[in-house]
C-alpha cells in the first residue's frame, strides 16, 4: 500500500486502442477516441484534460485501431515542458511480447510495462479515451490510498432501469466504499443503500498502486482462460479477494461547476449518444457546460480566422440560434438553429441546418434542408439537397440512418445533386 509521506509519482495511462464499432461510419477511417467532438475537439481531449487539470502530468497514451489521425493530434496539440520531465505520449501496440496484437485492455497494459518500469510511478491512474465528463482524479487518488485499496474503480449512479447496459458495482452496506459484487449488465441488481432506486456503474476509471497492477496484469497473461479485459477480469479479479473499492462520481468536486452540469458523464458509443451529447451543449443553459474557464477543456483547432455571418436582406439573413459555431465557419444568408458547426464549415444562402453536428470542411450549397443529421469531413451537399427530411431518400443514397431516425453521411462522400 502506498502512503503518502510526500509528492507522489502519478503515471496516467489512457486506453486509445478502442475500434469503435458501434460508431461506424464515423470510426470507418479513425478510432474512436479521435472522432471529433463539440466543434473543436477530439474525444480523447476530454480525458487528457482531465488528467492535465487534476495535477497528473506523466501520460502514456496506448494505441492499436487506425491510429494515423489520433497519433497526429495528441503530437501536435499535447506538449508539456520537458525542461520538468511532463509529457503526453502517443505509444503504439510494439508486439514486445509476441508477435500479436492488444488482445484487451489489460493485455494492453501488459504489453507496455516497460513504460511503468521506465517512470517507476507510485500510483498509476488507467482512464478511457472517449467518454465526455470532466473529473477531479487527484480527489480519487486520496481515497485510494486512504483506504488501502487493490483498485479504486470511478462510478456514476445510474437510473436500477438502465443497469444491464453496463457493468454495475454493488456495496457493502456496512462500508459503501467497499465493492462487494461486480455484475455485468445485470437485469435485477440491488439499489444502493441510500439511494434504492440508483446502481452504481462503472465509468472505465480505475486507480492502482503501482506494484500492484503490475502483478496483476502479469497474472492474468498467464491466464489463457482470461479475455485480458480490464473491466471484465482484472477489477472482479480484486472484488473476489475483498480489495476492490469504489469511488462514487458524485462526490468529486470540480471547480466551476453548475448545478446542472455536475456529475455529467456520457459514453458516446452509439451514433445517437454521440448525437445526445452533442445536443446537450447547445442549450442555453447547457447540461455540459464547455465555457467553464476553472476547469478548461484543452485542444488545438488550427489557424483558423473567426466565424463570419453574411448577407442580411429581408429573405437572406445568415445568423445562427442555440448553436455553436466554430473558428473558419461562415453562414452565408442561412439559417442555423440547434446546432454544432465545425471549423470550416461553409452553409450557403437560403438553406436551413437544425439539430445537426456538422464536421470540418463541410458545404452545404443553396437552398438546401439539414435536419437532425450528422455529417463527416469533407462532405459538399449540392444545392437544392435535403438530407433528413425523407429518410428512404437518405438510405438510397448510402446514408446510414438509425432507428432514431438520425442520419449519418459518412467522411468525404460525393452526394449527388
Amino acid at each position: 500500500m502506498v502512503a503518502r509521506t510526500g509528492r507522489l509519482k502519478v503515471l496516467a495511462i489512457v486506453l486509445a486502442g478502442g475500434e469503435g464499432k458501434r460508431l461506424m461510419p464515423l470510426t470507418a477511417d479513425r478510432a474512436k477516441p479521435a472522432v471529433p467532438f463539440g466543434g473543436i475537439y477530439r474525444l480523447i481531449d476530454f480525458a487528457l484534460s482531465n488528467i492535465v487539470n487534476s495535477g497528473c502530468l506523466k501520460i502514456v497514451v496506448l494505441t492499436q485501431y487506425k491510429s494515423h489521425s489520433l497519433d497526429t493530434h495528441v503530437t501536435r496539440t499535447w506538449r508539456m515542458s520537458t525542461l520538468l520531465g511532463n509529457y503526453v505520449a502517443p505509444v503504439p501496440a510494439q508486439q514486445r511480447v509476441g508477435k500479436h496484437w492488444f488482445s484487451g485492455s489489460a493485455d494492453a497494459i501488459y504489453q507496455s510495462l516497460n513504460l511503468v518500469h521506465d517512470e517507476r510511478p507510485d500510483i498509476i491512474v488507467v482512464v478511457g479515451a472517449d467518454h465526455v465528463y470532466r473529473m477531479d482524479f487527484s480527489q480519487m487518488i486520496d481515497q485510494h490510498i486512504e483506504t488501502g485499496a487493490g483498485v479504486t474503480v470511478a462510478a456514476i449512479r445510474q437510473p436500477v432501469s438502465l443497469a444491464d447496459q453496463f457493468g454495475v458495482i454493488e456495496v457493502d452496506e456496512s462500508d459503501p466504499r467497499h465493492i462487494a459484487d461486480f455484475l455485468e449488465k445485470p437485469k435485477n441488481p440491488k439499489g444502493l443503500p441510500d439511494a434504492p432506486d440508483e446502481v452504481l456503474a462503472s465509468m472505465g476509471n480505475y486507480v492502482f498502486d503501482a506494484d500492484v497492477l503490475e502483478q496483476a496484469v502479469r497474472e492474468d497473461a498467464a491466464d489463457e482462460t482470461s479475455s485480458h479485459d480490464m473491466g471484465g477480469d482484472i477489477v472482479p479479479a480484486f472484488v473476489k479477494r475483498g480489495e476492490g473499492y469504489v469511488y462514487d462520481f458524485k462526490d468529486n468536486d470540480i471547480p466551476g461547476a453548475t448545478d446542472r452540469d455536475r456529475a455529467y458523464w456520457r459514453d458516446v458509443g452509439t451514433m445517437d449518444s454521440y448525437y445526445d451529447a452533442h445536443m446537450d451543449l447547445v442549450s442555453v443553459h447547457p447540461v455540459f457546460n464547455l465555457y467553464n474557464d476553472r476547469w478548461p477543456i484543452y485542444t488545438n483547432y488550427g489557424n483558423h480566422p473567426p466565424a463570419k455571418f453574411v448577407h442580411g436582406s429581408q429573405d437572406r439573413v445568415g445568423h445562427a440560434l442555440g448553436s455553436m459555431v466554430s473558428p473558419g465557419a461562415v453562414v452565408s444568408g442561412a439559417t442555423v438553429a440547434d446546432s454544432v458547426l465545425s471549423p470550416r464549415v461553409h452553409v450557403h444562402s437560403f438553406s436551413m441546418v437544425s439539430q445537426s453536428v456538422i464536421l470540418d470542411g463541410v458545404e452545404v450549397g443553396r437552398s438546401c434542408q439539414i435536419h437532425r443529421a450528422i455529417i463527416d469531413k469533407h462532405v459538399k451537399v449540392p444545392a437544392g439537397v435535403n438530407i433528413g427530411v425523407d429518410h428512404d431518400q437518405d438510405r438510397a443514397r448510402g446514408f446510414t440512418v438509425t432507428d432514431s431516425g438520425l442520419v449519418v453521411v459518412p467522411k468525404g462522400t460525393v452526394i449527388d445533386g
